[in-house]
């Protein structure tokens, strides 16, 4: 078994977010990985510029951040023989690793456009290295930029950040001084392959909290109303933890919801939708172990959010009625004077 620690930079629409193309957002400009062996050794490179074909100019972001000339890029490999070449050479039996989720996403919606996706079977399985370095280095998930991730480790900057080979390497630098422990307890899913039906929805149980991964659904409404999605289980026992407080929407995207097990305490329950390029939706829910303080605040929470409804409900009644009664009395004036 391989580690790959890959990175990806991309281009965007030049002339701005309504004219881009909706398949296809991000478009990749370059790849750039390293091969890792079972004991975390670097064996390999692998580095490619791609020539965009959607996106010609180079958005002033990324003329910005980047280091690439336009030059080059024409020169560079078409994305159907640039992304054949990189899964080719990752071989069969590998891990990604990259840092954050958006690598995993934006390559395999660039091979979506290109009707390449068969090449790279998901949900994918990977180590997202940035949530890893926080869990360890700071004991909580981190958002750090990688350069930002460098620094706090005092390690030595030897090539530019934002060209893809470099990142990759600097991941792979700070991914070797992670406990394998570490690692293989906090894998993450990718789910832009999404589960499709009941038989492929996805359960798995971390150190503290469980997570599961539903089938798609039409809508919203159908997904929050779907056992499987509303059901709170502890983990540690596997029995049902009986809801102390419903679910209930925080926002649009996500819902929250309190429950119980006799023998091992509460339990946060956390279910964010999420939107497919196909216009569906699925749900990854999240049941995490928490304490009595944390229970005392989701039910604030709760209580919060239901008087600000509440007030808000009350306040949209007053201006109806207002209108109302403006249009009532528009009406009888035009009456008398008829």
């Amino acid at each position: 078994m391989n580690y790959i620690v890959f990175d990806l930079e991309w281009n965007q629409c030049p002339y701005g977010k309504e004219k881009e193309n909706k398949r296809l957002p991000f478009e990749i400009i370059e790849i750039g990985a390293v091969k890792l062996d079972e004991n975390r050794n670097i064996t390999d490179s692998f580095q490619l510029l791609i020539k965009p074909e959607v996106y010609r100019k180079l958005h002033f972001r990324t003329r910005k951040i980047l280091d690439i000339d336009s030059q080059d890029l024409e020169k560079g490999a078409s994305f159907r023989e640039a992304v054949k070449k990189f899964i080719n050479w990752c071989g069969k039996d590998v891990k990604f690793c990259t840092w954050g989720p958006a690598d995993l996403v934006e390559l395999q919606r660039n091979m979506r456009f290109y009707h390449l996706l068969g090449l790279l079977k998901g949900p994918i399985y990977y180590y997202d290295i940035q949530k890893l370095f926080g869990l360890f280095f700071e004991g909580e998930k981190s958002f750090r930029s990688l350069e930002d991730a460098i620094e706090f480790l005092h390690m030595k900057k030897e090539g530019q950040f934002h060209r893809a080979l470099n990142d990759a390497y600097y991941t792979a630098e700070i991914f070797s001084q992670i406990p394998i422990s570490v690692v293989t307890e906090n894998y993450s899913i990718d789910c832009y392959q999404n589960p499709k039906s009941r038989k492929d929805q996805i359960y798995t149980v971390f150190p503290n909290y469980s997570k599961f991964i539903s089938r798609e659904f039409q809508s919203k409404e159908d997904a929050m109303k779907d056992r499987d999605v509303t059901c709170t289980k502890c983990f540690f026992c596997g029995r049902t933890a009986k809801k102390k407080i419903r679910w209930f929407s925080v926002n649009t995207k996500s819902h929250l919801c309190l429950a119980y097990c006799p023998d091992h305490g509460y339990f946060k329950g956390k279910a964010r939708l999420k939107k497919t390029d196909d216009e569906k939706y699925y749900v990854v829910k999240t049941v995490k172990s928490i304490d009595e303080k944390e229970a005392a605040d989701i039910r604030e929470k709760k209580d919060a959010l239901t008087k600000k409804r509440r007030k808000k409900r009350h306040q949209e009644s007053k201006e109806r009625k207002k209108e109302d009664k403006k249009l009532f009395y528009g009406r009888t004036d035009k009456a008398k004077r008829k």
